[in-house]
């Protein structure tokens, strides 16, 4: 799929920067669409003196012009001698007589996209005139705050680079609900979505002529916990998006201040009631919590249970019961650290790359006898789903314990390399040491090959295989297909 950057890349070469700028225009011009009840379309100049179309955008409040994809197409002769005469001029320019796309007239602008000054691109603003009437008051007030958009990109003051990151960003619909602000922040027009948004949060009566930010302030209980952000939102002084809670209700406000060469003339205004989402979030944010909470006791219990077995081996006297127990008191503490790693995260996954490494130390540690053995990981597992990450770290945790227990012995030095490739959900992983290799008949059919053998195919549906290395020692190679879940974006190659 081609994206603006990929076009705008093959057809001329465009300063960083500026496609920087375009990239903000196109990611907040919604907005100007559905104000202008027009298509919007980026045409890019090129070096043969042409124009190629980089972006388009749809109104959701009326008609659309271009039912076919115009992203990579070129446009007429008769609109190419507009777009190039609003470039050299650096002003808006509408066309004398509707042109005809189709059964369909449409109204053309040409609006020269500034920066620093400077043009970069031309904003075509097409508007269908098949259902034209008589505007409301509503699309009277639509339009004109359209047209001082379209005049701010034209002077080089829209978009907004000024305005907040993350959760402040952003925007509600414009049909969701808006309102138009002098410069006072006083409401000059309120849409019905709007008076009904706020109604909803308790201001009463009609809203035109009132201050929104005293209107509001006077209705928020808790005084001292007032964002900061409100005056500057609801006075529209700040590009910015802000949540207001009152009664129980929770709108969700976004300012577009309005420019003309640097000065403030007033603002539009979108909000939206966010009620029910705010409300869903937080039975989210209750439900993450309370899991964390789980999986925190249960390797609370898990720690519990290890440290009575580490007691009862105390008080046995045959070596194997004593040995016995120390292999489960591994394997249960194995599957205690998974379950403190979920605590950690909101996430139902694990950064296996930073468990694998301290349970694979810890087994090492233990099983050694005195000698000492290195454990080395390449390569990387990524995040792996708390489904099979509980299966795999005892699947790797007994291969480690194996190697380390029957491979070293007798021996001072030794070392364990487990190596992970992951592409996608499968994994392959290979556990080598440099130890005495296989005995006689194979891996043998103790307890700890029998467990990763069952986990292996039936929890991790893969499948794993023993052999000796060339040059000494055993290699153990497992492939897996893990549950899907896990974040391929967190691994890194």
């Amino acid at each position: 799929m081609s994206t603006l950057s990929t076009i705008a890349a093959r057809h001329a070469e465009v300063d960083p920067a500026d496609l920087e700028w375009l990239h903000l225009l196109v990611g907040d011009w919604q907005l100007v669409s559905d104000l202008a009840f027009a298509d919007l379309v980026l045409w890019l100049p090129t070096p043969d003196q042409n124009f190629v179309a980089i972006a388009h955008c749809r109104p959701s409040t009326g008609a659309t012009v271009h039912y076919d994809d115009v992203v990579g197409t070129y446009p007429a002769e008769g609109q190419r001698a507009q777009l190039q005469r609003c470039l050299d001029e650096l002003r808006p320019l509408r066309s004398r007589e509707p042109r005809w796309y189709g059964p369909y007239a449409v109204r053309e602008e040409a609006v020269p996209v500034v920066r620093h000054g400077r043009p970069i691109a031309v904003l075509a603003r097409q508007t269908n005139l098949g259902g034209a009437r008589t505007p409301s008051r509503l699309e009277l007030n639509y339009v004109e705050a359209a047209d001082d958009l379209v005049g701010m990109v034209s002077r080089g003051e829209f978009p907004s680079t000024d305005g907040s990151k993350g959760q402040r960003r952003g925007a509600p619909r414009v049909g969701d609900g808006l309102l138009r602000l002098n410069s006072e922040g006083d409401v000059l027009y309120a849409s019905p979505n709007a008076l009904s948004c706020f109604h909803r949060l308790g201001a009463l009566g009609d809203l035109v002529g009132r201050s929104l930010v005293e209107t509001v302030t006077e209705l928020l209980a808790e005084k001292d916990g007032i964002d900061e952000a409100l005056p500057l939102v609801l006075m529209g002084r700040a590009p910015w998006r802000i949540d207001v809670e009152a009664h129980g209700v929770a709108l969700s406000v976004r300012s577009v201040p309005l420019l003309e060469a640097g000065e403030r003339l007033g603002a539009v205004l979108l909000c939206r009631d966010v009620t029910e989402l705010r409300r869903r979030e937080r039975e989210l944010i209750t439900k993450d919590a309370t899991i964390r909470e789980i999986h925190h006791r249960v390797k609370n219990n898990l720690q519990t249970v290890a440290a009575l077995l580490r007691l009862q081996a105390r008080r046995v006297a045959s070596p194997e019961a004593r040995e016995a127990l120390g292999e489960a008191t591994r394997r249960v503490a194995t599957i205690a650290l998974v379950h403190e790693t979920l605590s950690q995260t909101i996430d139902e996954a694990v950064p296996f790359d930073d468990l694998v490494g301290r349970s694979l130390r810890l087994a090492a540690d233990v099983a050694s006898r005195g000698a000492q053995v290195r454990t080395l990981v390449k390569g990387t597992f990524g995040s792996v789903p708390a489904a099979d990450a509980t299966a795999l770290a005892l699947v790797l945790t007994e291969l480690v314990t194996n190697a380390v227990e029957h491979g070293f012995e007798g021996r001072a030095l030794g070392a364990v390399t487990i190596t992970a490739e992951r592409e996608d959900d499968r994994l392959h992983v290979e556990v080598a040491d440099d130890g005495a290799g296989l005995p006689e008949g194979g891996a043998g059919s103790g307890l700890g090959t029998q467990i990763v053998s069952t986990l292996v195919v039936n929890e991790l549906r893969g499948s794993i295989s023993w052999q000796p290395r060339p040059d000494g020692g055993t290699l153990v190679a497992m492939d897996c297909v893990l549950r899907q879940g896990a974040d391929p974006g967190s691994i890194v190659g």
